[in-house]
């Protein structure tokens, strides 16, 4: 391509200065009116004594508290937020398989569709502190309500994106697969399975990622895991124990981000 012609190419695009100009003015009119309702009074003494004693406490941990092998210790404080965790992603995935086919508008008529879709917007939309208060009032507080609670968040996430790769589904297959005489069975098994299942699989252990902290959040208002002793630490003030709660879940947070990210790449690009 010559110089005239990229000059002539560059010439004959449209011109969206005073588009840019307005997204960015409109950006910057909503920072100055979202900074108005924000007031810094300072750093509370209380907080910087805080913030000094959370990381002294990650410098000089509890060893004793981090190798307790009792259920009072931290290794199996870890386990329990581990399995409400493993739980409430494998219950809300396999929850949302039914639910992300309904809600997808190339498998069902689309008055049902939208009907789902108003479902799992509903549930997206509560939080999962609340989700969790709802639930401790149903079966009581422990790590049975972790794994309700995750459960139900984990579906309104979780159908979001199964619908997202059900759309993208190739049809030409399913119609190839049709000519040939191919039951419903095997259309299901050889057709649709293998487009989805990566994708599946790598939601769910994306979601696990996320259930993984939220379950330790969860723990603050009852629902099991290792969340209730590590705000009582911090209410007291017992910092060399919040320091080796913090340490534990640094180090399991930062294994499991590894081990899910390979499995990842993995399930993406078919390379160990």
């Amino acid at each position: 391509m010559s110089r005239e012609n990229v000059l002539e190419k560059l010439q004959s695009e449209p011109k969206n200065l005073w588009k840019r100009v307005l997204v960015f003015a409109v950006v910057l009119l909503l920072v100055v009116w979202s900074g108005s309702s924000i007031t810094f009074n300072g750093v509370a003494k209380q907080g910087s004594v805080v913030a000094s004693g959370i990381v002294n406490g990650i410098l000089h941990p509890n060893l004793k508290l981090l190798f307790n092998l009792t259920t009072d210790g931290i290794p199996y404080l870890l386990l329990q937020t581990i399995a409400i965790a493993i739980l409430g992603t494998i219950f809300g995935a396999i929850l949302a398989i039914p639910v992300s086919f309904l809600a997808s508008t190339n498998i069902v008529p689309r008055p049902v569709a939208m009907i789902f879709r108003a479902l799992i917007l509903l549930i997206r939309t509560i939080p999962s502190l609340v989700w969790a208060l709802v639930w401790i009032r149903v079966t009581g507080p422990g790590a049975f309500c972790g794994v309700v609670t995750q459960s139900v968040c984990s579906i309104g996430m979780i159908s979001k994106m199964y619908i997202t790769a059900i759309e993208d589904l190739n049809t030409g297959i399913l119609e190839s697969m049709d000519a040939s005489g191919c039951n419903t069975f095997q259309k299901i098994r050889c057709g649709i399975l293998p487009q989805l299942s990566a994708s599946f699989v790598s939601t769910a252990i994306y979601r696990f990622d996320i259930n993984l902290k939220d379950a330790t959040t969860l723990g603050i208002v009852g629902a099991g895991g290792i969340g209730s002793p590590l705000v009582q630490s911090i209410t007291y003030s017992r910092w060399i124990n919040v320091g080796a709660f913090l340490v534990a879940l640094i180090i399991l947070v930062v294994l499991i981000e590894w081990m899910s990210t390979k499995i990842r790449t993995r399930l993406a690009t078919g390379k160990r």
